[in-house]
């Protein structure tokens, strides 16, 4: 793993969670545990309005998590209720956090291949439908990156288990002098629940 996405993650050891977000991460850690128990695939489709930034970020944290506390067969995606593009402000964020990221096409809905180790498999980023083809269609657990989202999918094809781990939307400081100040702390809030969930798998 890059020592800079590891230094990153070392801050987010103090997290603690208060009693409300406690419960919500805790049905995250227990679906987790449960398909460890049994020795199956974990998959976890982070979903978003427009699959453009918190539903990334957190794909792109978890997948890095996984790895970091050495957790095998954990398979992490996202998507939108439609598909727009990944915005490059998020890009941006997670090079900030020592990421290697490489644009593997052009168009309004760039592919990107984004690599938290010299040896890592690369995590595929784009925009996409949380039903597209590209992931898992049954045996997932879908995680509500946002409100809106969380409100209007109250029923998502193929899920397990729905799970309400929403956030903030950064791009309410696009355009301003604190958007990357933001969207950094977006990046690792969001980093710092997932290292509290995947801390407590055993």
């Amino acid at each position: 793993m890059f020592k800079e996405v590891k230094k990153d993650i070392k801050e987010l050891k103090g997290y603690a969670p208060d009693v409300s977000r406690s419960n919500i991460l805790q049905s995250l850690i227990d679906y987790i545990q449960e398909k460890r128990d049994e020795d199956e695939p974990v998959n976890l489709n982070f979903v978003c309005t427009h699959n453009s930034r918190r539903s990334h970020l957190s794909q792109i944290w978890a997948q890095t998590l996984a790895a970091y506390f050495e957790i095998p067969k954990v398979y992490c995606y996202s998507g939108g209720t439609e598909a727009t593009a990944l915005f490059p402000k998020v890009v941006e964020t997670l090079e900030g956090s020592g990421f290697n990221i490489f644009k593997l096409s052009k168009g309004d809905n760039p592919v990107y291949a984004i690599k938290y180790g010299a040896n890592s498999q690369p995590i595929v980023g784009f925009s996409k439908t949380y039903h597209d083809s590209f992931n898992p269609e049954f045996n997932f657990a879908a995680i509500m990156t946002c409100g809106h989202a969380d409100e209007n999918c109250p029923f998502i094809p193929g899920a397990e288990k729905r799970i309400p781990m929403t956030f903030d939307d950064p791009k309410d400081y696009d355009g301003t002098e604190l958007q990357t100040q933001k969207y950094r702390e977006r990046s690792l809030e969001i980093a710092s629940q997932l290292y509290y969930v995947f801390s407590k798998i055993v």
